[in-house]
């Protein structure tokens, strides 16, 4: 039993995104020692498989062969811990319409390893606590904030997966009961509308709109603005564009204030790219969570950004799947 991890150093940690597939093989310490990548556009799954396994035998053999490795930890969207399975991935043509048992694909043609599956946030947050920021805790939010908003949800040191292993969808909670966005997701007003890179871009668009004001911003074609520019505008000092993570951060932190009353935890963990924007975001963030969250919760939570640098993150934390299984 003791020697397990010297036979089995390593597991591979796949993110699973809808453009690119991002292979690593990681040790314990949390070092990729080898990486390797695909596009994830294929007509079916299992030419996708093979595409993958082909780049993933390269960089088997050069860590030492398949009995090097432990298992392997997949994050990807719509995944389910339980099933092994990504279900009904409106980005993913091949997992678009059905479930896909991608864990078990995977293990049938790597000598039958452990392979485990779950969605992104999810990963991420098990890595946070595997090699981030999180270790030592046992209560924690981590929100990612990219394109969407997504949360995995982490009580007395175990993620929350609820009944069907699609718990923690906190991106998906409406905020804007009347006149609320239309998301992706086929209802109205969710925070994924409003706080994700995507939704800055958004409120950017609108306050344009709705005002005269002078701004960076207006020297771009509406349709073209990304939340970078946002901040590349706001870190100049634009008005308009500190009133878009000023309204963005508030929202968010009155998002946190109302998921501290269901787990209490000692953290928010914030992970993806709208978490360059530093203090632009979180000052007006922590500002409207102490406004609004209960006294019973208030100065408990940190307020704290994933400390998995750079795009080797979500590799990092689909990896730390691997080791609990």
């Amino acid at each position: 039993m003791n020697e397990e991890p010297l036979v089995k150093p390593y597991v591979i940690g796949l993110d699973l995104g809808g453009t690119n597939s991002v292979f690593g093989i990681v040790d314990s310490r949390g070092e990729i020692k080898a990486t390797t990548a695909i596009k994830t556009a294929s007509n079916t799954v299992e030419e996708y498989v093979d595409r993958a396994i082909d780049a993933l035998n390269v960089i088997i053999e050069q860590v030492g062969g398949i009995e090097t490795i432990k298992a392997m930890g997949i994050g990807a969207p719509n995944g389910n811990f339980y099933s092994g399975s990504i279900e009904f991935a409106p980005n993913l043509s091949w997992a678009h319409d059905g479930k896909v048992p991608l864990a078990k694909l995977f293990s049938e043609r790597l000598n039958n390893i452990p392979v485990g599956l779950t969605n992104d946030a999810n990963a991420a947050a098990i890595g946070e606590m595997a090699y981030g920021v999180a270790r030592g805790m046992k209560n924690f939010i981590v929100i990612t904030l990219g394109t969407g908003v997504g949360s995995g949800i982490v009580i007395n040191g175990q993620v929350v997966y609820g009944c069907d292993g699609f718990a923690g969808e906190l991106g998906h909670v409406p905020f804007r009961r009347e006149d609320g966005r239309s998301c992706g997701c086929g209802r109205t007003g969710c925070l994924e509308t409003y706080c994700s890179a995507t939704g800055v871009a958004r409120t950017a668009r609108e306050f344009l709109q709705n005002s005269d004001e002078d701004s960076l911003l207006r020297e771009l074609k509406p349709e073209d603005i990304t939340s970078l520019d946002v901040s590349i505008a706001a870190s100049k000092g634009d008005k308009l564009a500190k009133r878009v993570y000023d309204f963005t951060g508030e929202m968010l932190g009155e998002a946190c204030a109302d998921f501290a009353a269901f787990s209490s935890p000692e953290a928010f963990i914030f992970f993806g790219g709208l978490t360059k924007a530093g203090d632009l975001l979180m000052e007006p963030l922590k500002r409207s969570f102490d406004e609004h969250v209960l006294k019973i919760y208030k100065n408990k939570a940190k307020f704290l950004i994933s400390g998995l640098e750079g795009s080797s993150a979500a590799v990092l934390g689909a990896s730390a799947v691997g080791w609990d299984l």
